[in-house]
């Protein structure tokens, strides 16, 4: 603060010279001078020191010239000046002899100078780096902007006296003599003949050097007053803010007259700078090395106490006294030279101080590396609260936000309430001064609203009395002698005041100490509010933590389940695929008596069973783990409804219960979607609804809008209790009524998992001995241009082009010869091995088209195998992978494609003509085949059909075949067998027919 009363004092001192120059020049009223030169400055101070130096720069050669061309024209024309003025014994005083009063006056103004240091420091900040190549620059820059200052400013302080003296000689009124304006007029006037040219030069030369001087005070002063009132009042509104204060303090001293009483201004301000640049010098200079004070300079707040009462009391007993003497309370002698005893006392006071209080206000807590650098050390710190990184020396760690933070967000925050240094706050500082000075004060006195306001009330009192105080005595001064009636009624008017200003600082002092408190209550309450919140953050962390337990456990109890589960899998598995293998390849043989049907069927539907149970448990497993992913492919999907109609048509008959497929509207061809899922669903739902339906019948609703296919399963069965929907859904859960249907309790689990995954929608509603209704919606966009030709695997009867060579390679022989038993009969020549060396030579040798690799055998896994095919044999021939781990996936640098055990004829054939790239041979279904022969009707209406078919157009196609039956009677049998198709839905089947006839049909 002792600082920013310099720069706006100086300022205010500056540019009153500049306004009296424009005053002389423009002719303006000296007010609105003052306006001018305070405003003129703050845009150019507003851009901060890089601006600042350029215009120093840019200005310093014409500043140079017009400062020292008055001198040597002086000297050339009156060269007898410089002998007058070392000779000349002044105009007061006994002619000559030293005058210790007149000493100590000017003395004093001299003194006034040494906060220049604070500027200088300053622009020495800005220095950069000390390197090998600019190190004499650097050592030259230092001293001369550091201590070297005071030479030149030594030579222009004497170059005033020797202006001054001129301005004497040319009978300048000694009241004007010492004003610049008055000095550079009468030098110029030496260059120049003319006066107006004399007047314009001195004009100049004064606003230039204004300029630059008030540019640095303005500039210097708003950092000063940032700095202070950010650790006064932890707020920063910026540094223009502080700028425009500091102009504006210093514009008030120009309108009240600070340069007319410059020298009682200086005179008083001198004892306090010099009070406060001698505690300093002592701390540096004899504190220090007398182990007083730290070895090091302390700057952070979060370091420091708030008042150090070496250095604050120091400067205080050497003002007070000092202030005392230049008031002549110690005498004619005392009060020539106050700021040498202001000096003296501080250089005193302040080893004393350090020594009494053996130097533990200096440092409030030490620096500790191990909270700034957990990690380690390095080189900068990233504040935890403005997120910039800092060095070291401007970085403190904060207990009460548990992070380094920079000196800003420091002295910024008012929330943390020293809890760094609990010991090192003002008030605490205050009242252990009270206990020490009375010892048996109650201290809790010091707290109560009374206590507060008359503290702050005579703070203000006293700061006000202090500066009417010295406008009186600057205003009554020439009024003693002259008038004392008019001295009586200045006192009169200056108690006035006084007591008026003590009534608004009564009021003031009041509405602080409530507003204080006012403050102090909400703080509180925020920060029992935080504790509270610390509290529960804390409590939240322990929960993550049981919880992140207790997730690692459920995951780890996961994994083990899913073990257990795909370990007995893959052996339940492996007989699995030669029963329902041989039971398919039996079912196909044509030489297998028909009364062997129905046994094989129920063999097929009870090995499907049990592979729906064990599929059941690894989806379970899979989904809760994640890993379950969806393989969209395209769906035929009024083929694929129909293979549900006759997979449920059957068990439902057995039940005595109707089953029906209704399709609503038009249906597509073909839609994309993982079919093997959209079954799973499907199958689910409807074998729920025939398991639990003992009378009735169960409808499967299907229609199709808007890329989303809706499933409405419906039957007439028990029904469910309102309060079991939701646990009927829970794993192994089967509702609230006991029966003996098959099942484990999966299937509804699987479908909302299954359901939730594809990113539909399941609901259900039931009435408890009426039935009940699913409704599933999935999205399964229609396929406009299907990639595949339409067909019906179970038909083919083998496939076109060369004979394809198949290896099989299992360790299993009952699976090699249920793969041998799908694909002979097809046409293909199947080639086997039973280990992996086997199956390396086999590849070697016969160089097959396509190979199927069981992934478990013994010596050498399958994985192993085809890495050496690869590297061994260097074959290329597709990997199908079989597996009866479903938990195992292919390599894409050594599998192609993968399929689970069992293996199922219809999956394996797809497979097959994607990697071969085969077209399948049909059985074929023409009119010899039918009981009663077709009569085709002419080729134009077997076109319109297909292409009706293709469109699904089933009323188009019923109507085309009602007109063909009326035109072409003969062909009833055709029409008959069609139309059944078109009622159906079947126009998959409908489609291949009439293929078939266009080709056959010229």
């Amino acid at each position: 603060m002792i600082y920013a009363s310099f720069t706006f004092l100086f300022f205010a001192l500056e540019a009153a010279i500049m306004a009296l120059a424009l005053e002389l020049y423009f002719h303006i009223p000296i007010a609105l001078a003052y306006i001018i030169c305070s405003i003129i400055v703050i845009p150019l101070a507003v851009y901060g020191v890089t601006l600042i130096s350029r215009l120093q720069m840019w200005s310093q050669p014409l500043w140079l010239t017009l400062l020292l061309v008055p001198y040597v024209f002086v000297i050339w024309k009156n060269p007898d000046a410089l002998g007058d003025w070392l000779s000349f014994s002044g105009r007061e005083g006994e002619g000559g002899t030293f005058d210790l009063l007149f000493f100590g006056a000017a003395f004093s103004v001299a003194l006034s100078l040494v906060t220049q240091i604070g500027e200088q420091v300053d622009y020495l900040r800005f220095l950069p780096e000390k390197t090998r190549h600019n190190r004499k620059r650097w050592w030259a820059a230092l001293l001369m902007a550091g201590p070297g200052w005071i030479i030149p400013g030594a030579l222009k302080i004497m170059a005033g006296a020797f202006l001054a003296f001129l301005a004497l000689q040319h009978e300048v009124p000694v009241e004007r003599a010492a004003e610049p304006t008055q000095m550079y007029l009468v030098a110029f006037r030496y260059v120049f003949s003319s006066p107006e040219w004399a007047l314009a030069a001195m004009t100049l030369f004064v606003i230039i050097s204004q300029i630059k001087i008030n540019m640095t005070n303005a500039y210097a002063g708003s950092l000063a007053w940032s700095n202070f009132f950010v650790r006064v009042t932890h707020s920063h509104p910026g540094r223009v803010v502080w700028l425009v204060f500091n102009v504006a303090i210093a514009l008030v001293l120009m309108e009240l007259g600070v340069f007319d009483a410059i020298e009682q201004v200086l005179g008083l301000y001198a004892n306090v700078a010099i009070a406060w640049i001698g505690a300093l010098v002592a701390d540096l200079v004899i504190n220090k090395p007398m182990g007083w004070s730290p070895k090091h300079i302390e700057f952070k707040r979060a370091h420091l106490y708030d008042i150090n009462p070496v250095g604050v009391g120091a400067m205080s007993i050497a003002s007070l006294v000092s202030f005392c003497a230049h008031f002549g309370l110690f005498g004619a002698i005392a009060q020539a030279a106050p700021p040498l005893i202001s000096l003296a006392i501080a250089l005193v006071t302040a080893p004393l101080l350090a020594w009494l209080t053996d130097g533990k206000y200096y440092i409030a807590r030490t620096s500790s590396d191990t909270l700034l650098y957990p990690q380690g050390r390095q080189e900068s710190l990233l504040c935890g609260l403005c997120n910039n990184a800092f060095e070291t020396p401007d970085m403190a760690y904060c207990p009460a936000y548990r992070t380094p933070i920079c000196s800003l967000c420091c002295s910024l925050d008012a929330r943390c309430g020293d809890q760094c240094k609990p010991r090192a706050r003002l008030s605490i500082q205050f009242e252990d001064l009270i206990g020490k000075v009375l010892p048996r004060f109650p201290r809790h006195y010091l707290h109560t609203r009374l206590a507060q306001y008359l503290g702050l009330l005579t703070i203000l009192v006293a700061g006000s009395s202090g500066a009417l105080a010295l406008i009186y005595n600057q205003v009554a001064h020439g009024l003693i002698d002259q008038s004392p009636e008019a001295h009586h009624l200045l006192m009169l008017a200056f108690l006035k005041a006084f007591l008026t200003v003590c009534v608004f600082a009564g009021v003031l002092a009041w509405w602080v100490v409530l507003t204080r408190e006012s403050r102090r209550v909400a703080q509180e309450e925020s920060e029992r509010q935080t504790s509270l919140l610390i509290q529960e953050i804390d409590a939240h962390e322990k929960t993550d933590q049981a919880l992140q337990k207790a997730k690692e456990a459920s995951e780890a109890a996961n994994a083990a389940k899913s073990r257990y589960i795909t370990g007995p899998s893959h052996e339940l598995r492996t007989p699995l695929n030669s029963i329902l293998g041989f039971t398919q390849i039996l079912q196909r043989d044509t030489t297998t008596p028909p009364h062997h049907q129905d046994p094989l069927a129920t063999i097929m539907r009870s090995s499907s069973h049990l592979l729906s149970l064990i599929n059941g448990l690894l989806d379970v497993a899979k989904i809760e783990a994640g890993k379950l992913k969806l393989e969209p492919t395209e769906i035929l999907f009024q083929e694929f409804l129909h293979d549900l109609e006759k997979m449920f048509a059957g068990t439902a008959q057995e039940k005595n219960l109707g089953f029906r497929l209704e399709l609503e509207g038009r249906m597509p061809m073909v839609v994309r979607g993982d079919e093997k899922r959209v079954r799973q669903i499907l199958i689910n739902l409807l074998g729920n609804a025939v398991n639990f339906t003992d009378s009735g019948e169960v409808v499967l609703r299907v229609s199709y809008r808007r890329e989303t296919a809706i499933f409405d399963i419906v039957d007439s069965g028990i029904g469910i209790a309102p309060e079991q929907i939701e646990r009927i859904f829970q794993p192994f859960e089967r509702g609230g009524q006991t029966r003996h249907d098959n099942g484990v309790g999966l299937g509804l689990t699987i479908t909302r998992m299954l359901t939730a995954l594809m990113g539909g929608a399941l609901s259900v509603s039931s009435t408890p001995g009426e039935g009940t209704h699913f409704k599933v919606r999935l999205f399964l966009s229609e396929v406009r241009v299907p990639k595949a030709v339409i067909d019906v695997n179970h038909d083919v009867v083998g496939y076109d082009g060369e004979r394809r060579l198949v290896l099989v390679v299992d360790d299993h022989i009952e699976h090699r010869k249920v793969i041998s038993g799908m694909l002979e009969p097809l046409g293909f020549t199947v080639a086997q091995a039973e280990n992996g060396m086997e199956a390396v030579r086999q590849v070697s040798l016969l160089h097959p088209d396509l190979i199927l690799m069981d992934l478990s055998m013994p010596d050498m896994d399958g994985w192993a195998t085809l890495r050496m095919i690869r590297r061994n044999a260097r074959s290329n021939a597709p990997v199908i992978v079989l597996s009866a781990n479903a938990n195992a996936s292919t390599d894409d640098d050594i599998g192609h494609d993968y399929l689970s055990k069992p293996v199922h004829l219809r999956d394996l054939l797809d497979r097959l003509k994607h990697h071969l790239n085969l077209n399948w041979q049909h059985r074929s279904r023409t009119a010899s085949e039918t009981k009663t022969p077709w009569i085709l009707p002419p080729r134009e209406d077997l076109e319109d059909l297909y292409t009706l078919c293709g469109l699904g157009y089933v009323r188009g196609i019923q109507n085309k075949l009602d007109a063909i039956e009326t035109s072409n009677i003969a062909s009833g049998s055709f029409v008959t067998d069609l139309r059944a198709l078109a009622k159906g839905f079947r126009l998959d089947e409908l489609s291949l027919h009439l293929k078939e006839m266009l080709d056959e049909r010229p």
